[in-house]
C-alpha cells in the first residue's frame, strides 16, 4: 500500500501545482523554460504513475474488502466508461464535443473514476479511484479561478467531432472485450 500512496501522492502532486500555486508554477516555468518544466513535471509524474500501477498491483494481490458492490452497479459503469475515451480524444481534437465538454480529460476522469468505485470496494481500490474523482472535481473547480493553458492538438474541423467520437468508441469496444482483461485481469 505504501508504493500506491506514494505514487499517487508524486502523481498528485505534479498535477496539482496549478491549483495549488499557479503562480509559482509560472515561475518555475520561467526559470527553467517551458520545455524544462515540462520535462521535470512529466519526469515526476511518471514515477507516480508506475508506483501507482505497482503499488496497486500488489495491494490487489492481498485486498482489504471496504464494501461489496451490488451486481447491478455493473451496467451502470459499463454506461459511465461508454463517452470516456470519446472525450479523451475530443481533448485533442477540438470540436462541439470539447466546446460543450469544456475539460473534457476531467470529465473523462471524472466518469472513469465514478465508474470503477460503482464496481470495486476494496481499499486500494477506494484509494486509486477515489483520488482521481476527488482530484478530477477540484481541478474542473479551479478552473474557474484560473486560466486554462491551451493543449496542444489538431487543427479545428468539422471532422474532429466524428474522430473522437469514431476513436474513441473503437477504444471502448477494445478495452470492453478484450484489453481491459489483457491489462489489469479483469474482463468488464
Amino acid at each position: 500500500m505504501t508504493l500506491l500512496i506514494t505514487g499517487l501522492i508524486l502523481f498528485f502532486a505534479s498535477h496539482s501545482i496549478s491549483i495549488i500555486n499557479e503562480p509559482w508554477r509560472n515561475r518555475m516555468a520561467t526559470r527553467l523554460g517551458e520545455k524544462g518544466w515540462q520535462g521535470l513535471y512529466g519526469l515526476i509524474a511518471l514515477a507516480g504513475f508506475v508506483l501507482i500501477i505497482w503499488g496497486y498491483g500488489q495491494a490487489q494481490q492481498a485486498p482489504n474488502p471496504l464494501y461489496v458492490p451490488p451486481s447491478w452497479t455493473r451496467p451502470i459503469a459499463l454506461l459511465l466508461i461508454l463517452p470516456v475515451f470519446p472525450l479523451l480524444v475530443a481533448t485533442y481534437f477540438p470540436g462541439r464535443i470539447q466546446a460543450i465538454a469544456k475539460h473534457p480529460m476531467l470529465l473523462a476522469t471524472l466518469l472513469w473514476a465514478l465508474a470503477h468505485l460503482l464496481v470495486t470496494g476494496t481499499l486500494a481500490s477506494v484509494l486509486l479511484f477515489g483520488s482521481f474523482l476527488l482530484w478530477a472535481i477540484a481541478d474542473r473547480l479551479s478552473m474557474t479561478h484560473r486560466i486554462q493553458r491551451p493543449i496542444q492538438g489538431a487543427p479545428p474541423s468539422n471532422w474532429n467531432d466524428l474522430i473522437a467520437l469514431l476513436v474513441g468508441l473503437v477504444i471502448y469496444g477494445g478495452f470492453l472485450f478484450w484489453l481491459h482483461h489483457w491489462l489489469f485481469g479483469v474482463a468488464p
